[in-house]
């Protein structure tokens, strides 16, 4: 979808490398430098490491939030350019992002919660392998995996460590999830599952004081898990602008033609 609002007032966030304080300060000194809750837009300058931790902080706010690659790793970020930004900002077409839920139980019987906007990741934390038992929408699909572990993914996460871990790619607007192992072992054959974005999915951990897991949801982590609740969190839409031809969709049809 284009947008077509004014962007007068741009809240500009860095990462501590050189490159985005560079830019932070030029871009500052030309545009000014309001408050997030103040501006119309968060504009992000850095890697993807720096646009998931601007979209966590403002996951609530409403606020569209522009990235500019300043960093190592872009794929969620335009390219950085000093001119005429309002313009760019107004011309953006906008991704509307559904970030997950994480309810994580742990050993003692604490619960926390954490959401996520790439996926959640569940991992053993020793030597031996994990066993888990996967429920979807309170019905059983798998006794048993054994695995290093295993991962829920949005479509917007789902060109990182979901990729990494041979799962598929996700269009941005399909109304997917994708349920990827993590070095299965048994079933050593299983690749995972595409399941509806409405779905509720749950993870036990078996044996879990013998092997521990850990369950993270992007950065946040919760040691020695034994149930983790996770589903799409529809009560939030994060509004993502990127430049025409340079959309998530495009970035992740583009992927998955490897280049």
């Amino acid at each position: 979808m284009a947008s077509s609002k004014r962007y007068d007032k741009i809240a500009f966030v860095a990462s501590a490398s050189v490159e985005a304080q560079s830019a932070l300060e030029q871009l500052t000194e030309m545009y000014g430098n309001h408050l997030p809750a103040d501006a119309d837009v968060v504009v992000a300058l850095g890697g993807d490491g720096l646009m998931l931790q601007t979209l966590h902080a403002n996951m609530r706010s409403g606020k569209p939030i522009y990235g500019m690659h300043r960093g190592t790793v872009g794929f969620l970020m335009n390219e950085y350019s000093t001119h005429d930004l309002r313009t760019r900002l107004a011309a953006a077409r906008e991704s509307l992002i559904n970030p997950l839920l994480m309810r994580a139980t742990d050993i003692h019987g604490a619960v926390h919660l954490h959401h996520a906007i790439n996926e959640v990741a569940l991992f053993r934390q020793t030597y031996q392998v994990a066993k888990l038992r996967i429920l979807i929408d309170e019905h059983e699909r798998m006794p048993e995996l054994m695995a290093d572990g295993i991962l829920v993914a949005t479509p917007a996460g789902s060109t990182a460590y979901n990729l990494s871990a041979q799962g598929p790619i996700l269009p941005i607007n399909a109304a997917l999830l994708a349920l990827t192992p993590i070095s299965a072992f048994r079933p050593r054959r299983w690749r995972g599952a595409l399941l509806p974005n409405s779905a509720f999915v749950v993870i036990e951990v078996i044996e879990g004081e013998k092997r521990p897991v850990a369950a993270v949801a992007d950065h946040d982590e919760v040691r020695d898990v034994r149930r983790v609740e996770v589903l799409s969190d529809k009560t939030i839409a994060m509004r993502m602008l990127f430049d025409p031809g340079h959309s998530l969709e495009e970035r992740i049809l583009r992927e998955q033609f490897g280049y």
